[in-house]
C-alpha cells in the first residue's frame, strides 16, 4: 500500500478489525519510510451488470435513475422510504445474484413492474403504462385486473 504522505510502498498494517456489519475490514497502517500512520478500508467490489438499451447502446447500472424511476409512479402515494429502499436493494441484489454481465432494460423494468406490484397498485399501473406505452383505455384495463384479486361469492 502507497504511503499518502511520502508515496513510499513499504508500509506495514498495525492492526486489523472487521467492521461490526462483517463487510469491511479497517487496516491502521505505518509507513516504514516516513512513520506516520494512515487507516484503509477493505471491502468487496461488486460489480453491477451494464444495462442494454432497446437501441442496443451500453450504459452503467444506475441505482439513483431507478429510485428515480420508483419514486415518480409512487409520487403521492402511501409508501415510506424505507419500503422504496428494501425495493431498490431487492433489485439490486437480483441483478448482482444473475452473475450477468449485460441485462437488458427490459429484464430492469419487469424487475421493477414486479416490486412495484407489492408495493403499490396505483403506482404499479402508471409505471406500467409508460413502461409498455399503453395505447388505448383497454391495456388500462388488462393491467388492473391482473392485479385485482378475485372476489369470492
Amino acid at each position: 500500500m502507497k504511503c499518502p504522505f511520502c508515496s513510499s510502498f513499504d508500509t506495514q498494517v498495525i492492526d486489523s478489525r472487521v467492521s461490526e456489519e462483517g463487510d469491511t475490514i479497517r487496516r491502521r497502517r505505518r509507513c516504514v519510510n516516513c512513520d506516520r500512520r494512515f487507516t484503509t478500508y477493505e471491502r468487496a467490489e461488486l460489480v453491477m451488470p451494464a444495462v442494454v438499451k432497446r437501441n442496443g447502446t451500453r450504459v452503467e447500472f444506475d441505482a439513483a435513475k431507478l429510485r428515480g424511476s420508483l419514486n415518480l409512479s409512487l409520487r403521492k402515494r402511501p409508501v415510506s422510504t424505507e419500503d422504496v429502499d428494501a425495493a431498490v436493494a431487492r433489485i439490486e441484489e437480483s441483478l448482482l445474484a444473475s452473475g450477468l454481465r449485460e441485462v437488458s432494460s427490459g429484464h430492469v423494468g419487469e424487475l421493477v413492474i414486479a416490486e412495484l406490484k407489492k408495493l403499490d397498485q396505483v403506482a404499479y399501473v402508471r409505471f406500467a403504462s409508460v413502461y409498455k406505452s399503453f395505447e388505448d383505455i383497454g391495456e388500462f384495463v388488462k393491467a388492473i385486473d391482473e392485479i385485482q384479486v378475485p372476489r369470492k361469492p
